[in-house]
């Protein structure tokens, strides 16, 4: 096995403004500003490739439907917030995946993530594609549903995919991924106790073993206000081709998860599992053909 051993590393955050009478702008820099020394530690610490959590800057507003947190977003890339983290990965020569509420024009957002790669160059984005509404979860409120595929981003160290907190209920944008070539897939939340707990632990992992690539699982902590729609439980972590989990964080602290990766690894268990050896599109037609379905 030809060993390419990556540092990878995820931060889980707590929002530290739990007061609706702050302006918007002010609650996004506290969170900001809490977010820099995290992201300074794994530059000093060799991190290769880092993600944030889920619309990383600001509380996940989703419970409520309250227009004033469409002023949270902002453009990618030609938003302040992606020329920062611009300026960031370039200091640390880091990849850096950065999860932000994106404005494409007046009246049109998404759920997304900026890729920059280790010289500070903007690669593209991910639109979240699975678009949630329900109790507690009103997203088809703030989002349109991605319209940009399940794009793979090839940065100086590994070839990166990124999958958005509901989107990991959907395997097929998984396969996608990894027929895409992904060799690391992130996949940034805000999840909370309760119903889905217990996949959280399940899905990633299985998701790993059935396309054979790397995964991040990042999921904010704490209870947010006024929504208090319950305790988003942290417990990031990283899961390897064979669905072992190598690295992770508690359920309450904010938290810096590193882990080495061995992209090795991956052709190493292909040879095993042959899954895209033995895989049958053609047997599929009813997953995409409505008259089928």
């Amino acid at each position: 096995m030809m060993s390419k051993i990556v540092r990878c590393g995820l931060i889980q955050c707590a929002n530290p403004i739990n007061d609706e009478s702050v302006p918007v702008a002010d609650i996004q820099k506290a969170m900001l500003d809490k977010h820099i020394p995290y992201i300074e530690e794994a530059g000093s610490k060799g991190v290769q490739i880092l993600c944030l959590q889920e619309i990383f800057n600001g509380p996940y507003f989703c419970p409520g439907q309250d227009k004033r947190w469409y002023d949270a977003a902002e453009p990618i890339p030609d938003g302040p917030t992606t020329r920062l983290m611009q300026e960031l990965a370039l200091k640390h020569q880091m990849v850096i995946v950065v999860p932000l509420y994106e404005k494409e024009m007046r009246g049109v957002f998404y759920n997304s993530a900026a890729v920059i790669d280790a010289d500070g160059r903007y690669l593209g984005k991910y639109r979240k594609q699975h678009i949630p509404q329900t109790s507690g979860f009103w997203e088809k409120y703030f989002f349109k549903p991605g319209n940009g595929g399940y794009p793979v981003f090839e940065t100086k160290y590994a070839r990166v995919g990124v999958y958005i907190c509901y989107d990991r209920h959907f395997p097929e944008g998984w396969r996608a991924l990894g027929l895409n070539g992904a060799e690391v897939v992130f996949n940034p939340s805000a999840t909370v106790a309760g119903l889905s707990q217990y996949l959280w632990k399940l899905e990633q992992p299985a998701a790993a073993v059935a396309n054979t690539y790397f995964v991040g699982a990042i999921n904010r902590v704490g209870v947010e206000a006024p929504w208090n729609i319950g305790k988003f439980y942290g417990s990031s972590y990283f899961v390897d081709p064979r669905g072992q989990i190598v690295a992770s964080a508690n359920e309450n602290d904010d938290a810096l998860v590193i882990a080495d990766v061995d992209l090795g690894q991956i052709d190493e268990v292909r040879k095993t599992w042959q899954f895209y050896r033995d895989r049958r599109p053609d047997a599929y037609q009813d997953l995409t053909n409505p008259d089928l379905a």
